[in-house]
């Protein structure tokens, strides 16, 4: 086969990204300082390592394994259940599942499959349609502003709907919250449509210091919540939905005709209880410090005398956000790697993607590795990473 001069550039891009790609990896694995260090970048054997060393403490490893989803996973699910302040729940394999079956059980009550929500939310973007192609909802885009609905959106929308569903933060939009004021505005506003809320609480963990809520009291403004066990917890994986009783022995009967009534899931839920004796009760401190480093990372920027430069939301609603950059995609990049490789200190982990022609954005996550940075540590890994730009005087 003859390549034409496009298709060998596009080749050659794609070979470039897989690998920079590759060489970040090494440097997430080998770096001495990043902001975060996520449990699913690592071996297998590491995985398995950190899970017998901390399971004894979540559950009693001498109890049977669980079978199509009794003992370990009923204990997992009576544990979220309890933590949502909603009546059960039930462990599904995925999320993308759990919300499929949640809005499907939903349309049947309401006898409406119309779902608002926004134009960004996860199952419009990174789940090819399923919504009416699996499930036969109607998903219906209240906006597509970089922001949450608003109550005045819902009331407006030219057309009834069963459900409005809300994802909690907001990922693609800069992982971004409402006020609490506006989101009891936006689910009172629903209700008085005759519609049901239904939060995609995947990363709802983390959203309890923006709010200055617990979670009960978050989640008790839905009728059903879906959360996930690896976003923010680190788990292997795995969902949960919450809400009615009722709503959840129909979710278990609609789990098994999607094919999600796996015959043993003891591993994935075991590092579930995990991460939510672990991980969880840090996630404040994560947000909270979060907010130290995006400020440093604006007064680096500026420092570094940097034409335009912007962290996304300026103070961060959880412990991830956005930062975005004057130059393309593949630049930026290679001076986050090339900073990694030459001092062991990995400040961007993850890719950059095209915000637009010369702007690029990445997602910055603040984690337990990231308590150990100073606002001196971000400004001075600023200044390392603005010298490998080009242009710049190297360090």
């Amino acid at each position: 086969m003859i390549l034409g001069m496009s298709d060998t550039a596009d080749q050659a891009e794609r070979t470039d990204e897989r690998t920079v790609r590759e060489r970040r990896a090494a440097c997430y694995r080998e770096a001495r300082r990043s902001l975060s260090r996520a449990g699913f970048r690592g071996t297998i054997r590491e995985r398995l390592t950190d899970l017998v060393e901390h399971a004894p403490g979540v559950h009693d490893l001498d109890d049977r394994a669980d079978i199509y989803g009794d003992r370990i996973v009923a204990a997992l699910e009576e544990r979220v259940a309890g933590l949502l302040g909603m009546e059960a729940a039930a462990f599904f394999p995925t999320g993308t599942m759990a919300q499929q079956v949640a809005l499907r059980c939903w349309a049947g009550r309401t006898g409406n499959p119309a779902v608002a929500l926004h134009a960004l939310a996860h199952p419009e973007v990174h789940e090819r349609h399923a919504l009416s192609q699996v499930s036969g909802l109607r998903p219906v885009r209240v906006t597509g502003a970089p922001r949450l609905p608003t109550a005045d959106e819902i009331r407006d929308l030219p057309e009834p709907f069963g459900t409005l569903m809300l994802e909690l933060p907001l990922r693609d939009a800069g992982y971004l919250l409402p006020s609490w004021e506006e989101l009891t505005d936006v689910t009172r506003a629903a209700r008085e449509r005759d519609a049901v809320v239904h939060f995609d609480g995947a990363r709802l963990w983390e959203s309890t210091v923006h709010f200055d809520r617990p979670l009960e009291e978050i989640a008790g403004l839905a009728d059903s919540v879906y959360v996930s066990f690896y976003k923010s917890l680190g788990g292997f994986g795995g969902a949960a939905l919450a809400g009615p009783k009722t709503l959840v022995e129909e979710a278990r009967t609609w789990r098994h005709r999607y094919g999600g009534a796996v015959f043993q899931q003891f591993p994935t839920v075991l590092s579930a209880l995990v991460g939510l004796e672990r991980e969880l009760p840090r996630l404040p401190d994560y947000v909270r410090h979060a907010r130290v480093v995006a400020a440093a990372l604006r007064e680096g920027f500026a420092a570094a005398g940097l034409p335009w430069a912007r962290v996304h939301p300026e103070v961060p609603h959880t412990h991830e956000f956005q930062v975005w950059l004057p130059y393309e995609p593949e630049v930026v990049a290679e001076a986050a790697v090339r900073q990694a490789e030459e001092t062991s200190v990995l400040l961007f982990g993850n890719d950059w993607d095209r915000g637009g022609p010369g702007l690029a954005f990445t997602e910055v996550t603040v984690s337990g590795a990231g308590l150990e940075w100073t606002a001196d540590d971000v400004r001075d890994a600023v200044a390392g990473f603005a010298a490998r730009l080009p242009g710049a005087a190297r360090p």
